[in-house]
């Protein structure tokens, strides 16, 4: 690709959006466990609950920022906490939003879940962007 190079450590370099692109390929992988888990449990009137369906798309997707954040130099903290930060108000906004669209929902955890599937890539590529900056300067 003609945005990677070698950083002079051996390792390439990657655009920053890579590991958000990586974040969303695994939620949906999650995702797809859970709909079978929810097919498999449907005939015994068993469905996963959204606290479920968070844990999992969460462990599926904790891969790229895990690899950003354990690959970084010294300002990979600063970088974690503003990843942190627009994880928390992007989940917020969009359950928010998504609460006030759909208000007839049976349970008010899925605008929370929508909320947090949208900010998991958002906070990855936080991440990603600052410690992108972090290494150029």
């Amino acid at each position: 690709m003609a945005d990677e190079k070698d950083s002079g450590s051996g390792s390439i370099r990657r655009r920053w959006w890579d590991p958000a692109v990586s974040t969303v390929a695994l939620e949906l992988a999650g995702l797809g466990i859970c709909g079978l888990v929810a097919l498999v449990g449907w005939p015994f009137g068993w469905l996963p609950d959204t606290g479920f369906v968070e844990i999992v798309t969460g462990v599926f997707a904790i891969g790229p920022a895990a690899e950003l954040y354990s690959g970084a130099g010294p300002p990979r903290r600063l970088a974690a906490v503003a990843a942190l930060l627009a994880l928390v108000a992007v989940r917020l906004v969009v359950a928010a939003a998504v609460n006030w669209a759909f208000p007839a929902l049976v349970d008010p955890g899925v605008g929370v879940l929508v909320g947090y599937l949208c900010a998991i890539p958002a906070g990855v590529a936080v991440l990603a962007w600052f410690l992108a900056r972090a290494n150029v300067a």
